[in-house]
Parts: C-alpha cells; sequence; structure tokens
C-alpha cells in the first residue's frame, strides 16, 4: 500500500517546484542557475524551525527565491571583486588555488555576518577597518557619539571573530 506525505514542505516541492524553477529562471536566463537556486530556496526552508502553514504558495516561495536571489548576486559580486583583486598581485605572491578557495568562503561568510549587523554598526567597521577613518570622522558621518562608534566597532569586530573561530 502506498503512502501519501503529509509533510507540508514535501507537498509545497512536488506542487510548485517546476513553476518556482520556471519563475528563476526568468530571473536568471540560466536554467542550471534557476536549478540550482530553486533547491536553494527549499533547502533554506527545510533547515528553518518554522512551521509551514502556507495559504498562498506562489507568493511566499516567490519571496524566500527573492531572498535566495539576493544572497546569490551578493555572491557573485564578492566573487568578482575578489578575483579582480587577485589579478592586481604578483602571481608569485598568490596563494595556492585551495587557500584562495577558503579565503573566498571566509569572506563570504564574513560579508554575511557584517550584512546582519545594523548598517550603522557596518559602516563604521568599515569605514575605520578598510578606509582608515578616525573614531571622530565616523562619528561625524554617522552623527553619533565616539563612544558608540567604539561600541559599532567592537560589536562588528566580536562578530567577524566568530566567523573566524567557527572556520578555524
Amino acid at each position: 500500500m502506498a503512502s501519501v506525505d503529509t509533510n507540508p514542505l514535501t507537498v509545497l516541492y512536488e506542487q510548485q517546484h517546476r513553476w518556482l524553477r520556471n519563475w528563476l529562471y526568468r530571473q536568471l536566463s540560466c536554467s542550471q542557475r534557476a536549478a540550482d537556486l530553486m533547491q536553494d530556496t527549499f533547502m533554506r526552508l527545510l533547515v528553518s524551525n518554522e512551521a509551514l502553514e502556507i495559504r498562498q504558495p506562489r507568493p511566499f516561495l516567490a519571496k524566500v527565491a527573492r531572498s535566495v536571489l539576493s544572497n546569490h548576486f551578493r555572491r557573485v559580486r564578492l566573487e568578482k571583486a575578489y578575483l579582480e583583486a587577485l589579478q592586481c598581485e604578483a602571481e608569485e605572491t598568490l596563494p595556492d588555488l585551495a587557500t584562495q578557495l577558503i579565503l573566498f568562503e571566509t569572506l563570504v561568510r564574513l560579508d554575511e555576518a557584517l550584512s546582519a549587523l545594523d548598517i550603522a554598526v557596518k559602516r563604521a567597521f568599515l569605514w575605520s577597518q578598510l578606509d582608515g577613518l578616525s573614531h571622530a570622522e565616523i562619528a561625524d558621518r554617522l552623527g553619533i557619539s565616539i563612544a558608540t562608534v567604539k561600541r559599532h566597532i567592537i560589536k562588528a569586530g566580536a562578530c567577524c571573530m566568530l566567523v573566524a573561530q567557527a572556520h578555524s
């Protein structure tokens, strides 16, 4: 006797995966990338601990898929910038390919962690670390106190340290 799967995610997948793949294809014009991101969308739902009570499956899936697409495009931009930075380096100073991959994946994790922070925290940290701005310059740009700038930088730095520890 055949059993009927009552898992809401399984049912959602069976009913909507073709529609979602086609929706993603219209966004990307690449069937392989659309298939990958369709699977990523369902994986995101699978690993979330939220109960699925979906009244309108297509708008719900489109919303989740937009987030997956946004992450995809951010990763593509980051990869492009990373590869451009590598091209500026002398070939003899480049790390081996395995190390380059580890560095890129770490960069992706740091970007994800910083993106989860409040925009002022992220800006203060990046202006401090990448642009070399002083605390006073950052405070002036953000319209906050120097003490708050220091707290923001510490918060973002701690976030980055947690990423580094998790991947070491």
